[in-house]
């Protein structure tokens, strides 16, 4: 069998994964504020650790061993470039009155964005080595299922449509294995340690922004405070175990 096409299914496994978290719509709560408030606070955190854990540090550090202080500068120019792709989006979507829905697609937004450079790496690793790119798969589709969650479930909530809410986090997750598409057949010569951390920083950038300005905020609103805590504390021990562990 290719090792192309291997590759390949790998990304796509991975990014189908967030269509797993989407399902949870189907699920039946005997409180949905309670699990809308649990939810948002734990997308917000995955969106957080793994920006402040993985996505900023190991860009940052490839970019400054290349560079040296020109690298810190790109770094961060990078990262506020994400910022401000938020608040561009933010001035555009004052159009959704609900904001329920304006954040599930704003998370959605976000993780197109994370999920093509993460494409990209899950298919070039593998391309290279598979069992590694095994690994690098499994670890993704860990944390895609909570990024299908925090998807679906205020779209499904805010729209009364669970399958609108299924349909936007197949969306985002098959922009994953576009991004395997795209190293593939377009950037092959163009990919490498400089462009991927710089893609990786606007998004850490972007999902940063909206775990903070969007997804907590939303969250709180609720006031189940024991609900937002256990969510973010809870996203933080998945992230611990998909970094640390495998």
């Amino acid at each position: 069998m290719s090792n192309v096409f291997i590759s390949f299914m790998i990304s796509l496994f991975a990014g189908l994964s967030t269509v797993i978290g989407g399902l949870i719509v189907f699920i039946k709560f005997k409180n949905t504020i309670k699990f809308i408030s649990f939810s948002l606070s734990f997308a917000a955190s995955i969106m957080l650790s793994l920006s402040v854990l993985e996505l900023f540090p190991d860009s940052f550090i490839k970019l400054k061993s290349i560079y040296n202080e020109l690298g810190v500068l790109i770094s961060l120019f990078s990262f506020a470039f994400g910022i401000i792709i938020v608040r561009i989006i933010n001035k555009k979507t004052p159009l959704l009155e609900n904001n329920l829905y304006r954040v599930g697609v704003m998370s959605m937004i976000a993780l197109i964005l994370h999920n093509i450079p993460e494409g990209i790496a899950t298919f070039m690793a593998s391309f290279n080595n598979l069992n590694s790119g095994l690994m690098l798969g499994l670890a993704i589709m860990m944390h895609n299922i909570p990024e299908g969650i925090s998807i679906a479930v205020p779209i499904a909530l805010s729209s009364k449509s669970n399958k609108r809410g299924v349909i936007y986090s197949l969306i985002a997750g098959l922009s994953e294995p576009f991004g395997g598409l795209i190293a593939y057949v377009l950037l092959k010569r163009y990919i490498n340690d400089i462009t991927v951390s710089i893609a990786l920083l606007i998004v850490s950038g972007i999902m940063i922004s909206i775990s903070i300005n969007d997804l907590l905020p939303e969250s709180f609103k609720y006031n189940y405070k024991k609900e937002t805590i256990l969510g973010f504390i809870l996203g933080l021990v998945v992230v611990f175990i998909t970094l640390f562990i495998l």
